[in-house]
């Protein structure tokens, strides 16, 4: 094995040209870092542009490492020791694995430190990433922990409501505990105070602004609309889902048959950003709120809290990074009422939206994503921004016969999908499509009117039969 490819198969690594004996926090940090997050390697001899300058005593360097990671840092981590040859010199290579018994501490010149790792960056943990830290090694996670509250003296009815839609039976106190949303004595937990009707986590808000134009430049007069939301997170959803509906228009033209609409932002796609930003955000971070920012050309969405991983979303491939829940009973809980996915597929889902509604117009159109150490944020640009009808005429001139043969597979979908799964829902369709909800109502709507498909039984409780 090469030194790339010990780089190619490390989702964090740091390249040292020497190892630093009179100040080894600029080393050790790294190793903390990597084990309060998710594991890395440190390449010994090698520089930052990545040519390979090798040791001058590589036993001794390794055993000074060893040495310093068993009595300079507390726990000491799990590591993983190796003297690499390649092309005539030595190197070490330092493997840190994940730990289980977070925060690792380093104890350098009387100095006692944590580090976690942002992006490609070790930097000092602060108190609110500390108490995180120390919550992950307890096992524990911040919604899982009781408060003050008692169940019995607050009302959860939208949870309740939402609950009966889904399942057809009513929410019992006893799965209170059992969801995780109280104790057993009765004390509501973080999850619990989050989901109930009254605003028990101050916040806990969402703060919605239209601005006029592209930027918020020229302050308040610039704001269309604005509305600052609190209370349980499913009212939450609903209002800010409420808000982007009425800060948005369709644009649509009459087809034979049908009417094509153009959303300015796909449903999907903008109703995954505010569960994402409800659900993962870090509600540690005090003072903090989801952010939903609607200008001419874009929506924007801030939620406060980096990735659980360490990693940027700038570099990570979104449709198959790992599903790290940070508030995992609130995701739970939603995932029962059907408004997240189980695997975390939330953002392939949205950029399948963009993919699907900018075919539609002729261009390519899509979701941009980034965090740091503060928060998540993420751009949905408006499809139609600098489209008028006359345009968008021309432009579908040029784009019909794509968008009908793209009608045409979702369609094929469906009805392959139905004849294995005949009670398949529509949200289930709608994953297996990358079509909203609405859009998967309208091919079932074809289908049926043209004899392809048919509904045996009532609405709930029956099933789909394929009639050819």
């Amino acid at each position: 094995m090469k030194l790339e490819d010990y780089i190619g198969e490390a989702t964090a690594y740091d390249k040292k040209l020497m190892l630093e004996r009179k100040d080894p926090t600029s080393w050790l940090k790294s190793v903390s870092a990597f084990a309060n997050t998710q594991g890395g390697k440190l390449l010994f001899g090698v520089a930052n542009d990545g040519s390979l300058a090798g040791l001058a005593d590589a036993p001794g360097d390794a055993e000074f490492i060893s040495e310093a990671v068993k009595t300079q840092m507390d726990p000491a981590p799990e590591i993983d020791l190796s003297i690499h040859e390649e092309d005539g010199r030595r190197f070490v290579v330092v493997v840190v694995k994940a730990g289980a018994e977070t925060p690792y501490y380093t104890f350098v010149k009387g100095h006692r430190d944590a580090y976690v790792r942002i992006g490609n960056e070790s930097v000092k943990a602060d108190a609110t990433q500390l108490k995180r830290l120390v919550l992950k090694g307890a096992g524990r996670s911040w919604d899982s922990l009781p408060t003050r509250f008692v169940r019995t003296n607050y009302s959860f009815e939208m949870l309740r409501a939402a609950y009966f839609a889904k399942t057809k039976t009513p929410l019992a106190d006893d799965d209170f505990e059992s969801f995780g949303l109280a104790d057993a004595a009765g004390n509501l937990t973080n999850a619990g105070a989050l989901l109930a009707d009254d605003a028990l986590v101050r916040h806990s808000r969402v703060f919605c602004t239209r601005w006029r134009g592209l930027t918020k430049a020229n302050g308040v007069m610039e704001a269309i609309d604005d509305h600052e939301y609190f209370g349980g997170l499913i009212s939450l959803l609903k209002a800010a889902k409420r808000f982007v509906v009425a800060n948005t228009k369709m644009m649509w033209r009459k087809a034979p048959d049908r009417r094509i609409e153009y959303p300015e932002y796909p449903e999907r796609a903008y109703e995954e950003c505010i569960v994402n930003g409800l659900i993962h955000r870090d509600y540690l971070e005090l003072g903090g709120e989801l952010h939903v920012d609607i200008f001419d050309d874009r929506m924007e969405f801030f939620s406060p809290g980096a990735m659980p991983s360490g990693r940027t979303a700038e570099n990570a491939d979104l449709r198959r990074v790992s599903s790290l829940r940070r508030n995992p009973v609130i995701a739970d809980l939603f995932q029962r009422l059907d408004l997240m996915e189980r695997r975390g597929s939330g953002f392939g889902k949205i950029i399948d939206a963009y993919a699907f509604e900018s075919e539609k117009r002729g261009r390519v159109l899509k979701p941009t994503f980034s965090s740091g150490a503060m928060g998540f944020t993420m751009v949905l640009p408006n499809l139609n921004y600098g489209l008028d009808a006359n345009t968008l005429a021309g432009v579908e001139k040029g784009v019909e016969k794509s968008v009908e043969k793209g009608m045409e597979k979702s369609a094929e979908k469906i009805i392959r999908h139905l004849a294995e799964n005949p009670h398949a829902t529509q949200n289930e369709l709608a994953v297996v499509t990358g079509l909203s909800v609405r859009g998967v109502e309208k091919n079932l709507s074809r289908l049926k009117a043209s004899g392809v498909i048919r509904r045996v039984g009532p609405d709930k409780g029956g099933h789909w039969e394929v009639v050819k």
